[in-house]
């Protein structure tokens, strides 16, 4: 007899994967959120747009990557739904949206539930980070299509902003200070080079490295900082003096910058303000990586950047201070020099 269960899903373990999940949704909450996770659909009281004079929706969707691979080499699952939320909310950020909710959907080979539950966790503390409810998810089980072990993680959100507070190019003059914020690692992006020096260098997920203090697997899981609300609270801060914002993801700190400035302008990075990291020196170090392969596949050490009118540079600074957050001024917005939106120049400071 053939049954669902005998093509490889469990559907009690799915059942089990939900309820173990509740308790930590329940932390990822806001005061819109309508009835509880388990309908077919999230529902969200979009009253809240009153507040806007002319609300726009913003929506952002992405995944974790190749991550993945190395939190299921690891066996450790409850940080990789941190990433997840990073990936998704710091895009919406970037125009000034608060991200309101967010969905998720997690692909497995075979559902174990207390793995789920892991990642859902770490979605969960990364929707409180950010100030965004989770509303919903899937999780899929495809037998024969991936290993038991093997999954994969995506996400969707949707934020709002006033059309008179919309962050972008048009904001953007000659001589604004570009400022950023540190990242707290790799992030969720050039996992594909680092898992090949992983294996080209053999390096052992699980041993000390005395660089780190920790094992080379600690290092490459250590979450993507969560921006939004820091970004949030400067963009109220300055209010009409903060002209823009860029997520440092795939395609290193120039390329992303540069999708935030009017054609005729570009950033200059000054190098010599930051170091970078010692996880990037290392893979470089080890699989003889170039700058400039580096900084167009890792984000060298900065997360975001936050573009902002010079005489506010040092508010701006200090107000992201107060949070925690240890910006710098790292470069300038000038004349656009050819067919280049931003460059990189000087050299990092030594460590």
């Amino acid at each position: 007899m053939t049954s669902y269960e005998a093509a490889g899903v469990d559907i009690e373990a799915g059942d089990r994967a939900v309820t173990l999940m509740k308790e930590h949704l329940a932390k990822a909450r806001r005061s819109e959120v309508i009835g509880d996770i388990g309908g077919f659909a999230g529902l969200f009281d979009v009253s809240a747009l009153k507040k806007f004079n002319r609300p726009l929706l913003a929506t952002s969707t992405d995944g974790v990557g190749t991550k993945t691979e190395i939190a299921r080499i690891m066996g450790k699952y409850d940080t990789i739904g941190e990433d997840l939320v990073a990936m998704v909310v710091d895009d919406l950020v970037v125009c000034g949206a608060e991200p309101l909710f967010m969905t998720d959907y997690i692909a497995v080979g075979k559902v174990f539930p207390e793995r789920i539950a892991e990642i859902v966790q770490g979605i969960a503390i990364g929707c409180q980070k950010a100030g965004t409810a989770l509303v919903g998810g899937e999780t899929a089980e495809h037998p024969g299509l991936l290993g038991e072990d093997e999954f994969d993680i995506a996400g969707a959100a949707t934020g709002a902003v006033d059309h008179e507070n919309l962050l972008g190019e048009h904001l953007v003059r000659d001589g604004d200070i570009v400022i950023a914020m540190p990242a707290s690692g790799l992030h969720a992006n050039g996992y594909s080079l680092v898992r090949h020096i992983i294996k080209s260098a053999n390096i052992k997920l699980d041993a000390h490295v005395a660089e780190f203090g920790k094992s080379a697997g600690e290092i490459f899981l250590t979450p993507t900082e969560i921006y939004s609300l820091d970004c949030l609270a400067l963009h109220k801060g300055l209010k009409e003096e903060l002209h823009g914002y860029a997520h440092i993801t795939g395609g290193g700190i120039a390329s992303n910058t540069a999708r935030v400035l009017p054609e005729h302008l570009m950033a200059t990075f000054d190098r010599t303000t930051w170091t970078l990291p010692i996880e990037m020196e290392y893979l470089a170090r080890l699989g003889g990586v170039a700058q400039p392969d580096m900084e167009k596949t890792w984000n060298c050490g900065i997360g975001m950047v936050a573009i902002v009118t010079p005489s506010q540079a040092d508010r701006a600074l200090r107000s992201l201070a107060a949070r925690g957050m240890k910006a710098w001024a790292c470069g300038v917005i000038e004349a656009r020099r050819g067919a280049q939106g931003a460059a990189l120049v000087g050299t990092y400071q030594a460590r």
